[in-house]
This record gives structure tokens, C-alpha cells and sequence, in this order.
């Protein structure tokens, strides 16, 4: 515990930064062990390194992206465009999706994570992310590969995107690489899919897809009401 050091649970705690939740419970573990052992111990240890270092904090929910700055994924560094298509086309979480494998698409069909990335399913693949992965260069076995064997990590490939994000000026701060997976339900829910189609397709809990529904739906009902009035 000794050799524990702020620098070093800034790094932890960013790393996991795909799920702020986990990432924060990490800082509250370390820091009631530590004071445990301080205070109850009285382990020589020295300050605390978990004690202020901010918290991700409760999450907002994630706004899906508009249109917009979709199309402007073609002038995005590759490694954010392949992350963006494969979120899109899978509806996985982006710690799930820049780990995928290129094993993992088979044909029409791919092998995708659950909800909680506890288990893998397999779900039919849309035609233009088969296009597209049959377009990117063969570098590992990942789709995002850091070297033969591994893919990127997810901190690697958000840092690039934030870097991105800011070139689009502050209408583009409110949106995430997250936003992306709710931007899949709303396409799906808006080409007619059931919710429970939704959810064999993203895994998803029927509260979530029913949330992200909502907002297809007044899309889709507010589209129809403008135009018969034109």
C-alpha cells in the first residue's frame, strides 16, 4: 500500500472512465482501506491518495449525436471513425467495442458483449459495417489494434476523440463516445424496430430502450405534424 501514489490512481481511475460508476467505487474502495489501516492499524502510510481526487459523479444521461456531427465522422482521425461505426453498428458499450476482434464477425452474423459484458451473444450485422470492416487494413487480430495481440485501450482511443470533439467547436462539447450507443436505439426505433428487437440488437435494459424510444418517437411524430402543415 505503501507504494500507492495519487499519479497512480489518476491513471486507474481514468482508465476505467468508459464506466464512471466503477471508476469512482475504485477511489472509495482505496480510500476506506487506507484509512482503515491508518486509523485502525495505525499502518505508518501517510496521507490518503485517493482524498481529492475528483470523482466522475453521478452521470447525466448521454445525449445521442445529432446528425451533424455524424456526417462529420468522415474528417475524423481513423481510429475514432472505426470506434464510431463499430458503436453504431453493434450498440455495445465503447469499452466493448474497441475491443472487438476481427473473429468476431463472421458473415452476416458478429459475436457482441452484453449489457454488463458478462457474456457474448450473436446478433445479425448490418450490411455496411460488413463493408466497412472488410475496408480497414490488417494490422493484429483487433479492429483497433495496439500491437499483433492487443487492441487499443478505450483511454487511448477517447483522448484522440476529445482532441477531435474540440476541433468542432463548443456545440459539439455536450457529446460522447456513449452518445453514439443511444444514437443506435433511436435509429432502430425510427426504421421500425420492436423494443424487444432493440434489445437483441444492444443488449440494453427494456427501461433504457424504452427512454431512448421516447425521443425517436417525438422525432418522428414532430417530423410527421411539420410536414403536413407545409
Amino acid at each position: 500500500m505503501k507504494s500507492t501514489t495519487r499519479q497512480d490512481l489518476r491513471v486507474a481511475h481514468q482508465a476505467l472512465s468508459s464506466t464512471p460508476k466503477k471508476a469512482d467505487r475504485l477511489l472509495q474502495t482505496v480510500s476506506l482501506l487506507w484509512n482503515y489501516a491508518a486509523e485502525k492499524m495505525d499502518w505508518p502510510l501517510g496521507p490518503n491518495p485517493a482524498k481529492g481526487i475528483d470523482h466522475f459523479g453521478k452521470q447525466r444521461e448521454f445525449e445521442p449525436w445529432p446528425g451533424w456531427m455524424v456526417k462529420a465522422l468522415s474528417n475524423a482521425p481513423d481510429r475514432v471513425q472505426i470506434l464510431a461505426r463499430l458503436i453504431l453498428g453493434t450498440g455495445q458499450r465503447p469499452g466493448a467495442a474497441v475491443a472487438m476482434r476481427r473473429d468476431q464477425f463472421q458473415g452476416e452474423w458478429m459475436i457482441v458483449r452484453d449489457e454488463k459484458g458478462k457474456k457474448e451473444l450473436e446478433v445479425y450485422c448490418p450490411q455496411p459495417l460488413r463493408e466497412f470492416i472488410e475496408t480497414l487494413p490488417i494490422n493484429g487480430t483487433h479492429l483497433l489494434p495496439k500491437n499483433l495481440t492487443e487492441p487499443l485501450s478505450y483511454q487511448a482511443v477517447e483522448t484522440t476523440f476529445r482532441t477531435w470533439r474540440k476541433s468542432l467547436g463548443e456545440k459539439a462539447k455536450p457529446y460522447s463516445l456513449h452518445g453514439l450507443r443511444k444514437l443506435s436505439i433511436i435509429q432502430l426505433a425510427e426504421a421500425g424496430a420492436s423494443d424487444a428487437e432493440i434489445q437483441a440488437v444492444t443488449g440494453q435494459s427494456a427501461e433504457m430502450v424504452a427512454y431512448y424510444r421516447a425521443k425517436a418517437s417525438r422525432k418522428a411524430l414532430s417530423k410527421a405534424a411539420q410536414i403536413r402543415r407545409e
